[in-house]
């Protein structure tokens, strides 16, 4: 009885040791369970996985980067569990050189006026005029105080989007047309009030409110331009991919939350109303049922981005500058350059197009 006692205890204990053993082992050598890493603050320096390392398909490389050089890039990344495993540079860009994000920019506004809710500088179920001041636009009193700060995240202003100057912000400029949250419309100008309801919120510029609580944190490097009507962020790839890791890490950098109200991260990276689907807080979103389009009132079944994987979301602008983010196989991808053949504003047929090669090569 002693005898068998013991070797019951032994086996036990060998059982559990084998199988915290064979643990370990399997974390070690699958590259896709690493915990993200993070680049540090105020270097150029970046970990980086190679191909081989994350037993990708190594054939699938040269047709992916072939693709992206024949469609006018001139900078592409892909971030693996926070490592660069793709860095691909042309027409004399460099890993130095600033190129603008155009509309994909929306979502370090998104993240900025979510700061700014955290801080208890506004609340985005408010008046858009209690930040503004009264009369911003050309509608009535009445009008005017229906409109809140979350119709500007997600586009249902209501606003007129038939005007000659659709980016502009002078009150002869925004017109109304329908009620809020009753039509979804790319209307540009609606967007642009966002920088102003956080001066008016914070009583800080915006581009030094961003800086101190975004691009300083996470190492970015890049400034706000005033073009025209438009407010466009420039910087480098990277630090458009170091804004995306933030944004895989749930809005924390290494160990510094940088937005860390749950409650609004989610609803921006989800559907936000159901007039587009496919929109959160000015982050586009694929997996859903339906989307529409910027400059077309339709509306489109299926996804966004068929081909790419259902979590995927992005930040998407003019001339094809994309920031996606995927958590389900914690990857980052970057792309600027000149528009890919077609001249649109946010999505565009080179999303798919690209995923279908970048499938090739992480699958």
């Amino acid at each position: 009885m002693e005898y068998t006692k013991y070797a019951f205890i032994f086996a036990c204990i060998f059982l559990v040791l084998s199988c915290s053993s064979d643990t370990d082992s399997s974390d070690e050598q699958d590259p896709q369970n690493e915990d993200l890493y993070f680049p540090p603050i105020g270097s150029d320096d970046w970990e980086i996985s190679t191909i081989s390392d994350l037993n990708w398909n190594e054939s699938a490389l040269n047709p992916l980067l072939n693709f992206v050089e024949a469609q006018n890039s001139d900078a592409f990344i892909i971030l693996k569990n926070g490592k660069i495993a793709v860095e691909w540079y042309a027409n004399d860009f460099s890993a130095a050189d600033n190129h603008t994000w155009n509309s994909a920019g929306k979502t370090l506004t998104a993240y900025t006026i979510g700061i700014a809710q955290e801080e208890g500088f506004l609340d985005i179920n408010n008046p858009s005029k209690d930040y503004l001041g009264e009369g911003w636009s050309s509608l009535t009193p009445e009008q005017e105080a229906n409109i809140n700060v979350w119709h500007h995240l997600t586009l249902t202003t209501g606003l007129d989007y038939n005007v000659p100057n659709i980016s502009c912000t002078e009150p002869t400029d925004l017109l109304y047309l329908n009620e809020p949250n009753t039509f979804w419309y790319y209307h540009n100008a609606t967007y642009e009030l966002n920088f102003e309801i956080i001066e008016g919120a914070t009583g800080e510029s915006f581009n030094d409110y961003f800086d101190e609580n975004v691009k300083t944190k996470i190492g970015m490097q890049g400034s706000w331009f005033q073009v025209g009507c438009y407010k466009l962020f420039f910087s480098t790839a990277r630090s458009m991919a170091r804004f995306g890791l933030l944004s895989l890490n749930n809005g924390v950098w290494d160990d510094i939350t940088i937005l860390g109200d749950t409650e609004y991260l989610n609803a921006m990276t989800n559907t936000s109303q159901d007039l587009n689907k496919s929109y959160g807080y000015l982050w586009w979103l694929n997996g859903k049922d339906g989307f529409k389009l910027p400059q077309y009132e339709d509306n489109y079944s299926g996804y966004l981005i068929p081909d790419a994987p259902l979590d995927l979301v992005a930040g998407l602008g003019k001339s094809d500058q994309k920031v996606y983010v995927v958590p389900s196989e914690n990857l980052v991808v970057i792309r600027m350059g000149d528009d890919a053949g077609e001249e649109t504003f946010g999505p565009s047929t080179f999303d798919n197009e690209l995923w279908i090669k970048i499938n090739a090569l992480t699958n």
